[in-house]
C-alpha cells in the first residue's frame, strides 16, 4: 500500500516538513520507476511497500505523509530507475546525521524550534555595509583559557561566534563567511558543496562536546540582555548556524552567506543528488539536476529546468528566511551566465527581492559588461551589488610601483581611476570593493598574490615602508565610494598567505600578534578600528558625492572630495605615497573656513606616534583659489600618510 497523501497538496514543499501528526515528504526524481522512504537507520534491505511514495507525473515529484514522524527522525530515499537503484540523501535536508558522511541519514528538522533573540533587528542599508570575510574552519578557536585550538583541528561556527564581540568592536557591519554547506572531506574552501541545504558537519559541534560552547554562547546572549539557550536548542547543526546569525544580530552585525549555484561538487558521491533518479543514460541529458557541463571539478546545474531553478531559489530563500541571513554572496555568476543561467538569475533575484527586499544580493560577475549583474531586468540580472576589481587593481598596481623606491613612477592616477564609480551603476554602493580576498591571497596554485603588507615591502612586511603603505591602502578602501570588504587578518597587518587546511599551522592568521605580541599588528588593528569608526560617523564617506580634484604625480599626492548630495557634510581625503613628509603643501578645499583633521594615519605608527606629522587638529581654508575651488589651505601631509578633513 502506497504512502498516505494526507496533507499533500500542490503547494507542499520539497524535502521533509513537519505537520500536525507527522511529516510530509516530497522528492523530485522525474525518471525514477519507484521511490521509497526508509526510517530504518541501517540500510541492508529494501524498504517495505507501505513506504513507497506516490508519483506526480505533472511535476516529477514523489510524495507521502507519514504519521508519527517527529523532529530528529532519520530517513533516506530509496530510488529505483532504469539505470540502477540505491539510496539517496534528501537534497532538501536541513540537517544530516553527524556521523559517517556521506553514508548518513537526513534528519527531519523543525525550522521553528530555534528561539530567536533578534526581534527588532534591521539589516543595514546597502550604503552602510562594511563587510568582513572569513573562513570558518581556520578563522578562530580558543579553549577556556584563551589558548589557540586551531592546529590540526577544523574550527567551528560556535568558535567563530566567540569572535563576534571583537568584530563588533572593530566596527564592521556585516560578516561574510565562506560557504558553510556540506562538502566532501574534513576541510575545503567550501565551493564544492554537495548538500546545499545542510550546514557543513565539520563546522558543527557534537552534542556531547557542546557544554562549554553552550556556556560561551549564553554568556554572549546575556551580555546583550537575551535569555539563555537550552542544550537541545543548540544541539543541531541547523541551530548552530542560526545561533551564529542570532548572536551577530544582537551585536549589530549582519550576516551575508556565500552560496554556490554555478556548480555542485566536485566529489559528488553515489547518494548525493547526482543522477538522483538513476537514469538509463547516466552520461547524458537525463541527469535531473545537472547539465552535461562541468566546472571546477564539479557538475553545472541544468538552469533550464524549472525544478532546478526552484531548488536553487528555495535554497536562497531558506537562508534568508529560516536562517535570518541578511544577504547572499553569489559565487561566479559569470559561470551561471555562460552556462545558460541568465534567465534563472533574473527569476531568482526577482523572487528574492519580492520576498526579502532588504537582502543584499552580491554577484561575483566578471563578464564583459559587469554592470549587467546589478541592472534590473530585462536589461540586467537584478542583483543589488556587484563585484568590482577597479579599486583593487589600482591599489595593488600603485603599491607595487612605489615599492620600487622614492624615485619610482608611482602611477597615482591609477588610484583616481579606481575611485570612479564603475560604468552604468546608478549608485556607488552597488560596487563591491576589496584589496585582499579569499581567492587572491590563498596559498594555492594560480592564486598567491601577496597580502598588502608584503606587497608594500617584499623584503620586510614589518618595516616602516610596509606599515605606512599598508595604512594608505586600507584607508583608501575605507574612504572610497562603494561597499568595502576586509579579508580576515587584513585589519591587523597579517602578511602570510592563508590556507583552508587546519594542518597548515604556518598559514593561520596570528591573533596573538594583533592582541599585543606584535606591536605593529596591534597598532594596525587600532588604526583599522578607528578608521572604520570615522567611516561610520561621517555620512559623506558612505555618500554618492565624489570629486577627485588633485592628482600630483611629482609628490605622489591624491586628494578627493566626498559629500552627501543635497546635504553637504563635506569631507576631503588627502593621501601621499611620498617617502618624505610634505610641509606647507597647498591644496584647494571646497569651502572656506576651518577644516578639522579628524583622522591622520601617521598617528598609528608606534601609536600614539611621538613624532607624527600633522596639522594640530585643524587648518584654515583662507588661501587663494586652487584646484577649481575658491580657496585653499596649507597642509602638512605625513610621509606615506592619509588625512581625513571635515568642514
Amino acid at each position: 500500500m502506497a504512502a498516505s497523501q494526507e496533507h499533500i497538496t500542490a503547494a507542499t514543499p520539497r524535502g521533509s516538513v513537519l505537520v500536525d501528526g507527522g511529516a510530509t515528504f516530497r522528492f523530485w526524481a522525474p525518471a525514477a520507476r519507484s521511490v521509497h522512504i526508509s526510517f530504518h537507520g541501517v540500510f541492508d534491505h529494501r524498504p517495505v511497500p507501505e513506504e513507497e511514495l506516490v508519483f506526480r507525473p505533472e511535476t516529477g515529484d514523489w510524495t507521502g505523509f507519514f504519521a508519527g514522524v517527529t523532529a530528529g527522525t532519520k530517513y533516506r530515499f530509496y530510488v529505483v530507475g532504469d539505470g540502477g537503484e540505491g539510496f539517496k540523501r534528501d537534497p532538501y535536508a536541513r540537517e544530516l546525521e553527524l556521523y559517517g558522511y556521506p553514508e548518513c541519514d537526513a534528519l527531519v528538522v523543525d525550522d521553528r524550534a530555534y528561539p530567536w533573540h533578534d526581534h527588532g533587528w534591521t539589516s543595514p542599508d546597502f550604503a552602510d555595509l562594511i563587510v568582513y570575510q572569513f573562513h570558518v574552519g581556520v578563522f578562530s578557536a580558543t579553549d577556556a583559557h584563551g589558548r589557540d585550538r586551531r592546529a590540526h583541528r577544523t574550527a567551528k561556527l560556535l568558535d567563530a561566534v566567540q569572535r563576534v564581540p571583537y568584530l563588533a568592536d572593530l566596527g564592521v557591519t556585516a560578516v561574510q563567511p565562506l560557504p558553510v554547506v556540506e562538502f566532501q572531506g574534513e576541510w575545503s574552501l567550501g565551493y564544492n558543496g554537495t548538500d546545499l541545504f545542510s550546514p557543513e558537519m565539520d563546522y558543527c559541534v557534537d552534542p556531547q562536546a557542546l557544554p562549554p560552547y553552550l556556556e560561551a554562547v549564553n554568556d554572549l546572549l546575556a551580555a546583550r540582555g537575551a535569555g539563555p539557550l537550552k542544550h537541545e536548542e543548540l544541539a543541531g547543526q541547523a541551530n548552530q548556524l542560526k545561533a551564529f546569525v542570532d548572536v551577530c544580530h544582537l551585536y549589530g552585525i549582519a550576516v551575508i552567506l556565500d552560496v554556490v549555484y554555478n556548480h555542485a561538487g566536485g566529489g559528488l558521491d553515489p547518494q548525493s543528488l547526482d543522477y538522483v533518479d538513476f537514469p538509463a543514460d547516466p552520461g547524458g541529458h537525463n541527469n535531473a539536476y545537472f547539465s552535461g557541463a562541468g566546472w571546477a571539478g564539479g557538475r553545472v546545474f541544468a538552469f533550464g529546468r524549472p525544478q532546478v531553478r526552484e531548488f536553487l531559489t528555495d535554497n536562497a530563500l531558506m537562508f534568508l528566511t529560516e536562517h535570518h541571513a541578511d544577504g547572499l554572496r553569489f559565487d561566479e555568476v559569470s559561470v551561471i551566465d555562460a552556462m545558460g543561467g541568465w534567465s534563472f538569475c533574473q527569476e531568482m533575484t526577482g523572487t528574492l527581492r519580492d520576498r526579502v527586499p532588504s537582502a543584499a544580493l552580491i554577484a561575483e560577475y566578471w563578464a564583459e559588461h559587469p554592470w549587467l549583474a546589478v541592472q534590473r531586468p530585462p536589461a540586467g540580472m537584478g542583483f543589488t551589488i556587484g563585484y568590482s576589481d577597479r579599486l583593487r587593481t589600482a591599489v595593488r598596481d600603485v603599491l607595487g610601483a612605489v615599492a620600487g623606491g622614492a624615485h619610482a613612477y608611482a602611477k597615482i592616477f591609477r588610484l583616481a581611476e579606481g575611485l570612479r564609480r564603475p560604468d552604468h551603476l546608478e549608485a556607488s554602493w552597488q560596487a563591491y570593493h576589496c584589496v585582499e580576498n579569499h581567492d587572491l591571497v590563498l596559498d594555492m596554485d594560480d592564486h598567491r598574490a601577496p597580502r598588502i603588507a608584503r606587497l608594500a615591502d617584499a623584503t620586510d612586511p614589518r618595516s616602516w615602508y610596509a606599515r605606512s603603505r599598508s595604512r594608505v591602502a586600507t584607508a583608501l578602501l575605507l574612504t572610497a565610494p562603494g561597499v568595502p570588504m576586509i579579508f580576515m587578518g587584513q585589519e591587523f597587518l597579517e602578511d602570510k598567505l592563508w590556507s583552508d587546511s587546519p594542518g597548515r599551522t604556518d598559514r593561520l592568521i596570528w591573533w596573538d600578534g594583533a592582541f599585543g605580541a606584535d606591536r605593529h599588528m596591534a597598532d594596525f588593528l587600532r588604526f583599522t578600528r578607528d578608521l572604520i569608526g570615522v567611516r561610520r560617523a561621517l555620512p559623506a564617506l558612505r555618500g554618492e558625492g565624489l570629486n577627485v580634484f588633485s592628482v600630483d604625480e611629482r609628490n605622489r599626492v591624491l586628494a578627493f572630495h566626498r559629500w552627501v548630495p543635497g546635504r553637504g557634510q563635506d569631507v576631503v581625503v588627502v593621501l601621499t605615497l611620498s617617502e618624505s613628509t610634505l610641509r606647507g603643501y597647498r591644496l584647494g578645499l571646497p569651502l572656506a573656513g576651518r577644516w578639522h583633521e579628524v583622522f591622520n594615519s601617521d598617528y598609528y605608527d608606534h601609536c600614539p606616534n611621538p613624532i607624527g606629522a600633522g596639522n594640530a587638529g585643524a587648518v584654515p581654508a583662507d588661501g587663494p583659489a586652487m584646484h577649481g575651488f575658491g580657496q585653499s589651505a596649507e597642509l602638512t601631509v605625513p610621509a606615506n600618510g592619509l588625512l581625513v578633513l571635515r568642514r
